[in-house]
């Protein structure tokens, strides 16, 4: 297991995805994409404004996957769209958290078989 730093606290690994999401956050529901995804949470992108410790209802299947996957997460993050040094757009979204380890864990084996 890597070690956790200062720059990299996370305790689970995670993958680079695109997974179309559907998500309840802000009494509406939308659908964008996830471009992270692992055990613990994921990266979605979403130019909607959330609030650190808003709680979001995420929906998604990972590519050849069979389970439809339902999460309560919180918003651990969120930035905005603006702009890189060397030019590049950073992509607006949020950092989400999912709430529980047990369905947590069940993303960490079809994530394992997805990479394998």
């Amino acid at each position: 297991m890597a070690q956790r730093t200062l720059k990299n606290t996370r305790r689970h690994r995670r993958m680079t995805v695109r997974i179309l999401v559907d998500y309840q956050a802000r009494a509406g529901i939308h659908c964008n994409y996830a471009t992270t995804l692992g055990a613990g949470g994921m990266f979605l992108e979403t130019d909607l404004v959330m609030s650190r410790g808003e709680s979001v209802k995420v929906r998604f299947r990972i590519p050849g996957g069979e389970v439809l996957h339902e999460f309560e997460a919180q918003v651990t993050w969120h930035h905005t769209a603006k702009p890189k040094p060397g030019g590049d757009l950073q992509t607006a979204g949020v950092g989400l958290q999912f709430r529980d380890p047990t369905l947590a864990a069940t993303v960490a084996r079809e994530l394992e078989d997805f990479a394998g």
